[in-house]
């Protein structure tokens, strides 16, 4: 192939980067999730261990685990997406702001990509490989 006919081809692959950005950011956040409730991959609360499920921490951990597994399987997409954006800026301006402004600085930077991709999501939709796509939704 050459140069310019991959150039034209590109933007026809934008719904399947869309998915793949959905599956591949829903796996990363995953992670926070089950770090905080099961200490999976590791424990990463203070003091190590698990976050109590009442706990902020803890209905953090649900929201990113389970509302993570929906998103990386894209069901309900756009609701859980914008759920998802706004538990990101709630933990950030709860959790990561009151250490500082910069969010390299106060360890923000991860709460604020996910805000913005989860807030894409909602309006973008999961993309063609996605549980909602094959519903028809």
């Amino acid at each position: 192939m050459t140069a310019p006919s991959i150039a034209a081809k590109w933007p026809t692959r934008a719904p399947y980067l869309l998915s793949v950005l959905r599956i591949v950011a829903a796996f990363l956040f995953i992670q926070f999730g089950t770090a905080k409730l099961f200490a999976f991959p590791a424990a990463i609360m203070p003091g190590g261990g698990t976050a109590p499920i009442t706990s902020l921490p803890g209905i953090a951990g649900m929201l990113e685990a389970f509302g993570g597994l929906f998103l990386l399987v894209g069901l309900f997409t756009r609701p859980v997406a914008f759920i998802l954006s706004g538990e990101m800026a709630v933990a950030y301006f709860l959790g990561h702001a009151p250490q500082g402004f910069w969010p390299v600085l106060n360890q923000g930077h991860p709460a604020i990509l996910f805000c913005f991709v989860w807030l894409y999501l909602s309006a973008a939709g999961p993309g063609p490989w996605s549980l909602d796509a094959k519903r028809g939704r």
